[in-house]
């Protein structure tokens, strides 16, 4: 009796571990908490099932193998179901697109005055001297439609302050 249940009980924690790597890898984002568990639960099921270390060898060995089957069968059953290309973006972003980075020198733009296009919460988006730019505030709310004034850049940072106020 105590064998079988130490049996299931290794089964559980198999299944339980495989659960919260799934969990891990759909639902909750990162290397956290669920992928963590689940290795341990993997891990502790088969230790459970081993005699001995020759037998834990063997098993770990047989489980690699079978993750490497299930690897291979899940990327043929992904390429003939076109799931990769669900997956990732086929097209390429390419500079005569109009695919850029962001403007390096924003420099000129201290001390000009624009209108927020958003709501600034802090961050948002204005138009300052004919160009739509991602600003910040020092941490005020500033609502859509509102003057803002460019108060310094840092890089590609425009901080703004309500022009209203000045």
């Amino acid at each position: 009796m105590p064998g079988q249940l130490l049996t299931w009980l290794s089964v559980l924690a198999f299944l339980l571990g495989f659960i919260a790597l799934v969990l891990e890898i759909f639902v909750v984002p990162g290397f956290g908490v669920a992928g963590m568990t689940g290795i341990i639960l993997l891990a502790w099921g088969v230790l459970l099932l081993a005699v001995d270390f020759t037998q834990a060898t063997a098993a770990l060995v047989v489980a690699l193998a079978l993750t490497i089957v299930v690897f291979s069968l899940g990327l043929k059953f992904m390429s003939r179901l076109n799931l990769w290309q669900r997956l990732t973006l086929g097209t390429r972003l390419e500079k005569h697109e109009g695919y850029v980075a962001g403007q390096v020198d924003l420099g000129h733009l201290v001390d000009l005055t624009g209108v927020a296009l958003t709501p600034l919460r802090p961050a948002g988006t204005a138009e300052i001297a004919g160009l739509r730019l991602d600003v910040v505030t020092g941490g005020e709310y500033i609502p859509a439609g509102a003057k803002v004034q460019v108060v310094r850049v840092e890089g590609s940072r425009v901080v703004v302050r309500r022009a209203d106020y000045i």
